[in-house]
Protein backbone atom coordinates (compact mmCIF):
# COMPACT_ATOMS: atom_id res chain seq x y z
CA UNK A 1 0.00 0.00 0.00
CA UNK A 2 1.23 3.66 -1.26
CA UNK A 3 0.12 7.36 -0.27
CA UNK A 4 -3.23 7.33 0.91
CA UNK A 5 -5.77 8.73 -1.26
CA UNK A 6 -7.72 10.33 1.25
CA UNK A 7 -6.71 12.83 4.01
CA UNK A 8 -9.30 12.30 6.88
CA UNK A 9 -7.24 14.09 9.71
CA UNK A 10 -7.41 17.53 11.22
CA UNK A 11 -4.65 18.66 12.98
CA UNK A 12 -0.86 18.26 12.13
CA UNK A 13 -0.26 16.58 9.02
CA UNK A 14 2.09 13.43 8.64
CA UNK A 15 4.55 15.12 6.92
CA UNK A 16 4.84 17.78 10.06
CA UNK A 17 4.61 15.02 12.75
CA UNK A 18 7.43 12.99 10.69
CA UNK A 19 9.71 16.30 10.54
CA UNK A 20 9.15 17.20 14.05
CA UNK A 21 9.94 13.97 15.37
CA UNK A 22 13.15 13.76 13.10
CA UNK A 23 14.00 16.71 14.93
CA UNK A 24 13.28 14.84 18.73
CA UNK A 25 10.03 16.61 19.36
CA UNK A 26 8.49 13.99 21.55
CA UNK A 27 5.40 14.99 21.44
CA UNK A 28 5.30 14.51 17.68
CA UNK A 29 6.57 10.81 18.01
CA UNK A 30 3.93 10.02 20.73
CA UNK A 31 1.39 12.04 18.27
CA UNK A 32 2.43 9.32 15.64
CA UNK A 33 2.45 6.45 17.57
CA UNK A 34 -1.38 7.78 18.77
CA UNK A 35 -2.18 8.08 15.34
CA UNK A 36 -1.09 4.53 14.22
CA UNK A 37 -0.76 2.08 16.71
CA UNK A 38 -4.44 1.02 16.15
CA UNK A 39 -3.54 0.56 12.44
CA UNK A 40 -1.04 -1.82 13.87
CA UNK A 41 -2.75 -3.37 16.33
CA UNK A 42 -5.68 -3.70 13.75
CA UNK A 43 -3.14 -6.01 11.05
CA UNK A 44 -1.99 -8.05 14.84
CA UNK A 45 -5.99 -9.18 15.14
CA UNK A 46 -6.12 -9.92 11.60
CA UNK A 47 -3.47 -12.75 11.85
CA UNK A 48 -4.80 -13.57 15.02
CA UNK A 49 -1.89 -12.87 16.86
CA UNK A 50 -1.75 -13.54 20.84
CA UNK A 51 -1.66 -10.52 22.95
CA UNK A 52 2.02 -11.01 23.84
CA UNK A 53 3.17 -11.47 20.07
CA UNK A 54 0.91 -8.37 19.04
CA UNK A 55 3.12 -6.42 21.70
CA UNK A 56 6.42 -7.66 19.75
CA UNK A 57 5.37 -6.92 16.35
CA UNK A 58 4.44 -3.42 17.35
CA UNK A 59 8.00 -2.89 19.65
CA UNK A 60 9.40 -4.26 16.49
CA UNK A 61 7.69 -1.96 13.58
CA UNK A 62 8.05 1.16 15.75
CA UNK A 63 11.97 0.55 16.21
CA UNK A 64 12.10 -0.29 12.83
CA UNK A 65 10.39 3.58 11.97
CA UNK A 66 12.59 5.07 15.06
CA UNK A 67 16.12 3.80 12.93
CA UNK A 68 15.17 4.90 9.20
CA UNK A 69 13.22 7.98 10.31
CA UNK A 70 15.43 10.29 9.70
CA UNK A 71 16.26 8.87 5.93
CA UNK A 72 12.35 7.74 5.52
CA UNK A 73 12.15 9.02 2.16
CA UNK A 74 7.95 10.53 1.79
CA UNK A 75 5.96 11.30 5.06
CA UNK A 76 2.50 10.43 3.26
CA UNK A 77 3.94 6.83 2.58
CA UNK A 78 4.35 6.07 6.05
CA UNK A 79 0.71 4.59 6.93
CA UNK A 80 1.63 2.39 3.69
CA UNK A 81 5.01 1.39 5.53
CA UNK A 82 3.70 0.77 8.50
CA UNK A 83 1.16 -1.66 7.32
CA UNK A 84 3.23 -3.58 5.52
CA UNK A 85 5.87 -3.86 7.43
CA UNK A 86 3.87 -4.69 10.25
CA UNK A 87 2.19 -7.48 7.51
CA UNK A 88 6.05 -8.70 7.11
CA UNK A 89 6.42 -9.00 11.54
CA UNK A 90 3.06 -11.17 11.72
CA UNK A 91 4.28 -13.30 9.15
CA UNK A 92 7.45 -13.78 11.01
CA UNK A 93 5.54 -14.72 14.44
CA UNK A 94 2.83 -17.14 12.44
CA UNK A 95 5.98 -18.89 10.15
CA UNK A 96 7.81 -19.21 13.34
CA UNK A 97 4.69 -20.84 15.21
CA UNK A 98 3.93 -22.93 12.59
CA UNK A 99 7.93 -24.33 12.54
CA UNK A 100 9.21 -25.75 9.40
CA UNK A 101 5.89 -26.77 7.63
CA UNK A 102 5.41 -22.91 7.33
CA UNK A 103 8.38 -22.41 5.10
CA UNK A 104 7.10 -21.26 1.71
CA UNK A 105 3.77 -21.06 2.68
CA UNK A 106 4.15 -18.11 5.02
CA UNK A 107 2.04 -14.91 5.08
CA UNK A 108 4.66 -12.69 4.40
CA UNK A 109 3.89 -8.65 2.96
CA UNK A 110 5.96 -10.17 -0.38
CA UNK A 111 3.01 -12.63 -0.98
CA UNK A 112 0.26 -11.46 0.21
CA UNK A 113 -2.33 -11.18 -2.26
CA UNK A 114 -4.04 -8.27 -3.31
CA UNK A 115 -6.82 -8.43 -1.04
CA UNK A 116 -4.86 -8.10 2.01
CA UNK A 117 -3.67 -4.64 0.72
CA UNK A 118 -6.88 -3.61 0.33
CA UNK A 119 -7.53 -4.61 3.84
CA UNK A 120 -4.63 -2.35 5.46
CA UNK A 121 -5.92 0.60 3.65
CA UNK A 122 -9.57 -0.19 5.18
CA UNK A 123 -7.87 -0.51 8.47
CA UNK A 124 -5.76 2.70 7.88
CA UNK A 125 -9.12 4.55 7.62
CA UNK A 126 -10.61 2.96 10.57
CA UNK A 127 -7.57 4.05 12.40
CA UNK A 128 -8.01 7.67 11.28
CA UNK A 129 -11.56 6.98 12.28
CA UNK A 130 -11.30 6.18 15.62
CA UNK A 131 -8.05 8.76 15.74
CA UNK A 132 -10.44 11.79 15.19
CA UNK A 133 -13.18 10.27 17.48
CA UNK A 134 -10.58 9.82 20.56
CA UNK A 135 -9.84 13.49 19.43
CA UNK A 136 -12.97 15.11 19.53
CA UNK A 137 -14.14 12.96 22.50
CA UNK A 138 -11.77 14.34 24.51
CA UNK A 139 -12.71 18.20 23.54
CA UNK A 140 -16.60 17.79 24.96
CA UNK A 141 -17.03 18.89 28.32
CA UNK A 142 -16.33 16.78 31.16
CA UNK A 143 -20.00 16.21 31.98
CA UNK A 144 -20.63 15.41 28.29
CA UNK A 145 -17.47 13.09 28.54
CA UNK A 146 -19.28 11.03 31.77
CA UNK A 147 -22.53 10.91 30.18
CA UNK A 148 -21.46 9.21 26.49
CA UNK A 149 -19.29 7.20 28.37
CA UNK A 150 -22.09 5.49 30.74
CA UNK A 151 -24.55 5.26 27.96
CA UNK A 152 -21.98 3.57 25.57
CA UNK A 153 -21.26 0.99 28.14
CA UNK A 154 -21.14 -2.36 28.08
CA UNK A 155 -23.50 -3.94 29.49
CA UNK A 156 -25.74 -0.76 29.75
CA UNK A 157 -26.05 1.30 32.99
CA UNK A 158 -29.30 1.81 34.11
CA UNK A 159 -30.68 5.64 33.43
CA UNK A 160 -31.52 5.77 37.29
CA UNK A 161 -27.64 5.14 37.88
CA UNK A 162 -26.70 7.80 35.35
CA UNK A 163 -28.91 10.12 37.06
CA UNK A 164 -27.52 9.46 40.50
CA UNK A 165 -23.66 9.13 39.48
CA UNK A 166 -24.05 12.44 37.61
CA UNK A 167 -26.52 14.72 39.58
CA UNK A 168 -29.30 14.96 36.66
CA UNK A 169 -32.83 14.12 36.89
CA UNK A 170 -33.64 11.26 34.55
CA UNK A 171 -35.59 13.22 32.13
CA UNK A 172 -32.84 15.51 31.36
CA UNK A 173 -30.40 12.53 30.14
CA UNK A 174 -31.70 12.35 27.00
CA UNK A 175 -31.74 15.96 25.75
CA UNK A 176 -28.37 16.32 27.20
CA UNK A 177 -27.70 13.19 25.09
CA UNK A 178 -28.66 15.05 21.84
CA UNK A 179 -26.45 18.19 23.34
CA UNK A 180 -23.34 16.50 23.62
CA UNK A 181 -23.56 13.83 20.10
CA UNK A 182 -24.34 17.67 18.20
CA UNK A 183 -20.84 19.40 20.24
CA UNK A 184 -19.10 15.75 18.90
CA UNK A 185 -20.60 16.62 15.24
CA UNK A 186 -19.13 19.82 15.10
CA UNK A 187 -15.83 18.84 16.49
CA UNK A 188 -13.39 20.19 13.65
CA UNK A 189 -11.53 16.75 13.47
CA UNK A 190 -15.05 15.65 12.75
CA UNK A 191 -16.11 17.63 10.63
CA UNK A 192 -12.55 17.03 8.42
CA UNK A 193 -13.64 13.11 8.27
CA UNK A 194 -16.99 13.84 6.59
CA UNK A 195 -15.69 16.83 4.51
CA UNK A 196 -12.83 13.68 3.51
CA UNK A 197 -15.94 11.96 2.22
CA UNK A 198 -15.54 9.32 4.97
CA UNK A 199 -17.76 7.53 7.12
CA UNK A 200 -18.16 9.52 10.43
CA UNK A 201 -15.97 8.52 12.91
CA UNK A 202 -19.22 9.69 15.87
CA UNK A 203 -21.36 7.34 13.79
CA UNK A 204 -20.94 4.66 15.85
CA UNK A 205 -20.60 5.70 18.70
CA UNK A 206 -24.23 8.38 17.99
CA UNK A 207 -25.80 4.81 17.52
CA UNK A 208 -24.98 3.60 20.76
CA UNK A 209 -25.54 6.43 22.58
CA UNK A 210 -29.13 7.20 20.64
CA UNK A 211 -30.71 3.75 21.14
CA UNK A 212 -30.50 4.72 24.98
Amino acid sequence: MGRSKRTVRAGPSVNDLVARATNGDKQAWDALVERYAPLIWSICRRYQLSGADADDVNQSVWLQLVCKLDTFGDPAALPGWLATTAQRECGKIRRAAHGPRAAGHGLDAENLPDEPTGTAEHELLVAERHAALRQAFTGLPAQCQRLIALLTEDPSVPYAQISAKLGIPVGSIGPMRGRCLEKLRRDPAIIALINAGAPSAGDELSRQAAVR
